[in-house]
């Protein structure tokens, strides 16, 4: 196992300095799910909640999370990302709602934060829109399916 990088010698939380890391184009990959009862579902699919399109909102919102990672996340890098896809996936058998969000830069740092700062804020903002109707909706499954780039290898979750 490596070492914890946000750590100094004597133990401090700091920084990691990637000043002398190299530019390189760097991918990430995350997915979490929202689970809600079946009308709740329902109100979503058909794209009939009063506040607006959930899914949509939940887009802007998600977009807007992964920019904002750095001032949430207190070691993370400000990143210059060059791309954030925010995908949902319809799942009726499981009255559930899955985001996939695709971060991407060219720089000496990764985007996984950015990433996974992106589902978790999109599902919350689901929930937000659907709260007044269904409070019991768990956010769960929220995970890195990959990333490349960087000097480490490349990770893919197995399935």
């Amino acid at each position: 196992m490596t070492e914890l990088t946000h750590f100094d010698a004597q133990g401090q939380a700091h920084m990691v300095d990637v000043g002398a890391k190299p530019n390189t184009h760097r991918i990430a990959i995350a997915e979490g799910f929202i689970t809600m009862q079946p009308a709740t579902f329902d109100i979503i699919a058909a794209g009939t909640a009063k506040k607006g399109d959930v899914l949509g909102i939940a887009r802007i919102a998600g977009i807007m999370a992964a920019k904002k990672t750095s001032e949430l996340i207190p070691l993370c890098h400000p990143i210059a990302l060059t791309k954030v896809a925010v995908e949902f996936e319809l799942l009726p058998t499981k009255n559930s709602v899955r985001c996939e969000v695709r971060t991407e830069t060219v720089g000496p740092t990764g985007v996984e934060m950015e990433a996974l700062t992106a589902v978790q804020v999109a599902l919350l903002t689901i929930y937000d829109m659907c709260k007044a109707v269904d409070k019991g909706m768990i956010i769960n499954g929220v995970n890195l399916k990959a990333k490349h780039g960087g000097k480490s290898k490349d990770y893919q979750k197995s399935a």
